[in-house]
């Protein structure tokens, strides 16, 4: 069992940033509901606690609250933002709403040493986001930070391990937060860096065989890192008895069938392959709407896995690669997250199924993941291909999904991703992609009017999908695409790059 931190979720839109840099220090963390009791948190056994920030002002009528018995369980908390008023305020300081707000960068200064603020630099620069802050010191606490503003910008009890921060540690834009959240996990929690790889590994071999028992487990796979890294732990952890199966929806990249198909014998592990894509785009056809369009596929998913189930016999599990962002986005994890997107193996799902779904990687990022398939030596050119969603092209052909607009996306898509591999780009990038867009514009080929279709590609940076940056791929690379494009793809006459990080904007455009 791992030590455990436990981040409570006020609504935050930094608070997965705070899982990520708790994970980078090898320590495990789950993202809860703000609303636990004392008695669930000692029960979950947490050794730690983070209380993050939030939208939300403490004046607010509907504001989200805590059990004030938290603050009795002798652990060690760090409240972060909301979580520091919240924690002012149950010891009585003074909060007040804010007349003078603080946003963006601002220099702290430490009147005092303390642990937590152990080798950040004097003047060192954080990211503040907050109107309401603590006007006057709660009993027994001390002032270990105050901003360039003035205001109090960091607290410690005396006696107990209660600190509080009205900046966010986690984002880049605090330039040694990492440094104060490995001095709350180390120097004040005591943690021990024993959320490793390996780690992971063991247990979850031991719980599939656990819970499997004699039986045998159907596999979605997609292909993609995160089913195929799966498809290696199942096969180490209950060898044949788990059968990986790929449906092609018909919503494929292409030659993925057949792509798939070679690195998997390469690596001695069969796999079955089932044509349902009649059913995924007759199911499809005459919806726009982006949410149907997932909820659809997900559904279909499971119906097509199930009748494979029957025709294989004695199926009573189903293993699917869902990763923690997929389940933080589908507004799985607390109260107070929004969903921003289903996911097709998150929110797809029927209530009556009768399969049992096991998701061993339910609470890894996507970094995470490959870091498992290192251990369980899957082939580099597994682990190293870009993330692709379940949903496949559906969610890159906006709009209606007709078989003719896939073709056109295919083809861009391949010319795109091909030159990258030939510039040398394709491993310098997490996500690369085309997206055939809803909309037609006039253009001029051979002398002649045309009036085709709008396509845009898109390269991102990311870690884990949870945030991204937009890549500054060479103009020379970019022409050359869109030459190749729009002189070779029949039905598209011009092309955009999209330069939109996430955030505000998603990585997938729907």
């Amino acid at each position: 069992m791992h030590e455990l931190v436990l981040i409570l979720d006020f609504g935050s839109q930094y608070t997965q940033l705070i899982a990520r840099r708790i994970r980078e220090e090898q320590v495990f963390c789950r993202i809860v509901r703000s609303d636990l009791t004392a008695q669930e948190i000692q029960d979950m056994g947490a050794k730690a606690l983070i209380l993050s920030g939030g939208p939300n002002s403490i004046f607010e009528e509907h504001a989200p609250q805590i059990d004030s018995n938290i603050f009795e369980l002798g652990l060690p908390i760090l409240g972060v933002c909301y979580g520091l008023q919240l924690m002012a305020r149950h010891f009585n300081a003074n909060v007040i709403p804010g007349i003078t707000r603080e946003y963006g960068p601002m220099g702290i200064h430490f009147p005092i040493d303390n642990p937590l603020f152990g080798g950040v630099s004097e003047g060192s620069q954080v990211w503040m986001s907050h109107g309401d802050h603590v006007e006057t010191l709660p009993e027994d606490f001390k002032i270990i930070a105050r901003s360039s503003g003035g205001l109090i910008a960091g607290i410690a009890h005396d006696t107990k391990l209660l600190y509080g921060v009205q900046f966010h540690p986690e984002v880049n834009h605090t330039v040694q937060g990492q440094t104060i959240i490995s001095n709350f996990l180390f120097k004040i929690a005591d943690f021990s860096r024993d959320w490793t790889s390996s780690s992971f590994v063991e247990n979850a071999i031991e719980e599939i065989r656990k819970t499997v028992g004699n039986k045998k487990v159907l596999l979605g796979l997609s292909g993609g890192v995160d089913s195929s890294v799966l498809a290696f732990l199942m096969h180490e952890a209950i060898g044949e008895r788990c059968i990986p199966v790929f449906i092609d929806n018909g919503l494929l990249r292409d030659n993925e069938t057949a792509e798939v198909k070679a690195l998997f014998e390469a690596s001695h592990i069969k796999i079955y392959q089932h044509d349902y894509s009649q059913a995924f785009l007759t199911e499809l056809a005459g919806v726009i709407e982006p949410e149907r369009k997932r909820k659809i596929i997900g559904r279909v998913f499971i119906e097509s896995f199930e009748k494979v189930a029957k025709q294989l016999k004695d199926i009573e599990f189903l293993a699917q690669g869902t990763l923690y962002p997929d389940v933080i986005e589908s507004g799985a994890v607390t109260g107070y997250a929004v969903t921003i997107k289903s996911h097709h193996n998150v929110g797809g799902l029927p209530e009556k199924m009768s399969l049992k779904v096991i998701e061993p990687f339910n609470e890894l990022f996507k970094d995470e993941v490959r870091a498992v398939g290192r251990v369980l030596n899957v082939p580099v050119k597994i682990i190293g291909r870009h993330p692709f969603p379940g949903p496949g092209l559906a969610v890159r052909c906006l709009g209606e999904v007709k078989e003719n607009r896939l073709d056109i996306l295919r083809a861009a898509d391949r010319i795109f991703i091909e030159t990258l591999y030939e510039t040398g780009w394709y491993d310098k990038i997490w996500q690369a992609f085309a997206v055939l867009l809803p909309l037609q514009t006039v253009g001029v080929m051979g002398d002649k009017r045309t009036y085709e279709n709008v396509l845009a590609i898109r390269a991102v940076h990311s870690l884990d999908g949870m945030t991204a940056d937009w890549v500054r791929i060479p103009y020379e690379i970019i022409a050359e695409v869109s030459s190749k494009i729009v002189n070779s793809v029949n039905g598209v006459n011009r092309v955009v790059y999209d330069i939109t990080s996430k955030p505000p904007g998603t990585i997938e455009w729907e």
